[in-house]
């Protein structure tokens, strides 16, 4: 717990340590608020000091004369200088920190996203998008919360009480005594109900992790839970994520929550007791009445100023841990490993010869592996086609050549150079991919296909559409180009959205290409016209394809058959049909269905 503590501590130090001017702007505010806030009780017990005194002189007729209200007057005014002083400082600390409060976490949210740029595949594949997203928004929000609100008073509120304890102890040492002696009982209370809120915090934050997640799930796969009329199922799974997130959460805001109304009762017993040891006093102490009755004022207030930062910092609890969980998560990210970029390594100008993987040997977990000993060799301009059932490492092995993951052992080479001494920059500049699911993003037709060459022109953009055969379609819409999109638009079709991602690929123009089952989720229609275009950015290309529909990869130079991570056959589409081996059997059967 502590190290979690101490890393989420160290997160927010190293995002804040820009600000520390600033930051230290505020301390020195709040210190000179913090001594107006304590200094102020003092006028207060002065002047009903020298009020009784006035009260006493006048009474008598012979002192009547003596009887003067300037001293009370000059604490009173003494003390409205010092609140309003204390007013003016904790106004401008407070507009200060939420300048720093506003910038910094900015900076966070920055600095979270650039990370997941730089994030492994990995990384994506074993985290729900959900969880991803309540980065960004619950935790995030909770360290803005905590900062705007929670920072800058936990900072004045331990101002508040160092002075309040120095000046208590300098005014009367008993009183002081007789303030504090309570202070044993409230840290054991408090100690044992902020042990039981932080562990139901921290769950509470996991559960709402696991929820999202679902949500995120359920959403995406919407169209799939109403086809099989799973909707009873899906509800019954949220409400059960659902019922764990209430149960934290209440345990959680139940703990935190009895924080206060605890201070204030132990708050109101230490004021009694303050009340009385001072009566207590001024009767048996020999202490001059009119003395002693404005020392019990003073001791008054500070007995309510002893407990408020305690009382304030407690109720503060649920936020402050909140925060500290959600900068645990964030700190969490930081740590986790970034893509090798390998800046010294070598430039990749397209393939002058081929690419080669020899004796690859790779598993996701390294305790199951998934290829064993793989041999692939593709010429300069040919066409390697990846066939098998599902489960048999096809994707796996496109997943190695962009380098989303790296081989345990083996070497792919590209012109005799090992992939990972080339400059991954350069390695995704050189390798193309068109994936089976295709992804558009917010924004005009025109900005999609451009999006991995922004600065394109309007000719070549046109010219690879042309060629992804598409062209047609988007001229016919009434903004054509410029029609606008997002990834949940119904605007396209499947094999549409294909076929702007082919025109997307064409436009970039990679030497070497790599097509994932491009047309498995189309029908016989948009498959000729998805298969013509990607025979256009085929030709001339170094390419691997992974097919599901067999027909499609007839004109390939070289067919390998895999089957739970082996080569089991290999040769043209003619060679293996004579074999009648795997492949003619796969061949066939969808012949026979088509």
């Amino acid at each position: 717990m502590m190290k979690d503590t101490k890393r989420a501590l160290n997160y927010f130090a190293v995002n804040l340590k820009k600000y520390w001017k600033g930051l230290l702007f505020v301390v020195v505010l709040t210190v000179i608020s913090t001594w107006f806030q304590v200094k102020a009780p003092t006028y207060m017990g002065n002047a009903i000091t020298d009020l009784s005194k006035y009260l006493a002189k006048y009474a008598n007729p012979a002192t009547r004369g003596q009887a003067s209200l300037q001293y009370f007057y000059n604490a009173l005014w003494a003390l409205l200088l010092f609140y309003g002083m204390n007013v003016a400082t904790m106004l401008i600390s407070s507009l200060w920190t939420s300048r720093i409060n506003a910038m910094s976490t900015n900076r966070m949210r920055i600095g979270l996203f650039g990370k997941l740029q730089r994030m492994t595949i990995r990384y994506f594949d074993r985290h729900q998008d959900g969880k991803i997203l309540s980065l960004f928004t619950s935790d995030l929000d909770n360290i803005f919360n905590a900062m705007n609100q929670a920072i800058f008073e936990l900072i004045s509120q331990t101002a508040l009480y160092i002075g309040t304890v120095w000046i208590m102890f300098s005014l009367n040492v008993k009183m002081a005594l007789a303030t504090v002696a309570s202070t044993p009982l409230v840290i054991i209370v408090a100690l044992f109900i902020v042990r039981k809120a932080r562990y139901n915090i921290d769950l509470q934050q996991e559960e709402i992790g696991r929820l999202n997640g679902y949500i995120n799930e359920q959403i995406n796969g919407e169209k799939i839970i109403i086809t099989n009329g799973l909707q009873k199922q899906s509800l019954a799974g949220f409400k059960e994520k659902n019922e764990r997130v209430r149960r934290a959460t209440f345990k959680g805001q139940l703990y935190s929550g009895l924080l206060f109304p605890l201070m204030q009762g132990l708050s109101l017993l230490n004021l009694a007791i303050v009340i009385a040891f001072g009566s207590w006093m001024v009767v048996n102490d020999n202490m001059e009445k009119a003395v002693g009755l404005g020392l019990i004022v003073m001791f008054v207030q500070y007995s309510q100023q002893y407990f408020q930062p305690i009382t304030q910092i407690t109720s503060m609890f649920s936020m402050l841990q909140l925060a500290l969980t959600g900068a645990k998560r964030l700190a969490d990210v930081h740590l986790q490993a970034e893509e090798q970029v390998n800046i010294n390594g070598k430039e990749l100008d397209g393939i002058k010869q081929g690419v080669e993987l020899r004796d690859i040997r790779f598993g996701y977990d390294k305790d199951k592996e998934i290829l064993h000993g793989l041999n692939i060799h593709v010429e300069k301009g040919k066409m390697i086609a990846l066939v098998g059932p599902t489960g048999s490492g096809k994707t796996t092995v496109m997943n190695l050549l962009n380098r989303f993951y790296d081989v345990n052992d083996g070497q792919i080479l590209f012109d005799g150079t090992d992939i990972n001494k080339i400059k991954l920059k350069e390695l995704r500049k050189n390798v193309g991919i068109v994936l089976q699911d295709s992804v558009l993003f917010t924004g005009t037709i025109a900005e999609n296909i451009k999006f991995g060459k922004p600065h394109a022109t309007d000719v070549e953009m046109i010219s690879a559409a042309k060629q992804a055969h598409i062209h047609d379609f988007i001229k016919s819409l009434p903004a054509g180009y410029a029609t606008k999109i997002s990834d949940a638009d119904a605007l396209f079709s499947t094999g549409q959205k294909q076929l702007i991602s082919i025109a997307r690929t064409i436009l970039t123009n990679p030497p070497f290409l790599i097509l994932d089952e491009a047309t498995s989720n189309v029908d016989m229609v948009t498959e000729e016209k998805i298969q013509k275009a990607m025979d256009n950015v085929i030709a001339g290309r170094t390419s691997f394809v992974i097919a599901h529909r067999l027909k499609t990869i007839i004109k390939a130079n070289d067919i390998i058959v895999l089957k739970d991570g082996n080569i089991i056959e290999e040769g043209s589409h003619q060679q293996l049909l004579k074999e009648k081996g795997f492949y003619y059997e796969l061949y066939t059967n969808q012949m026979v269905f088509e």
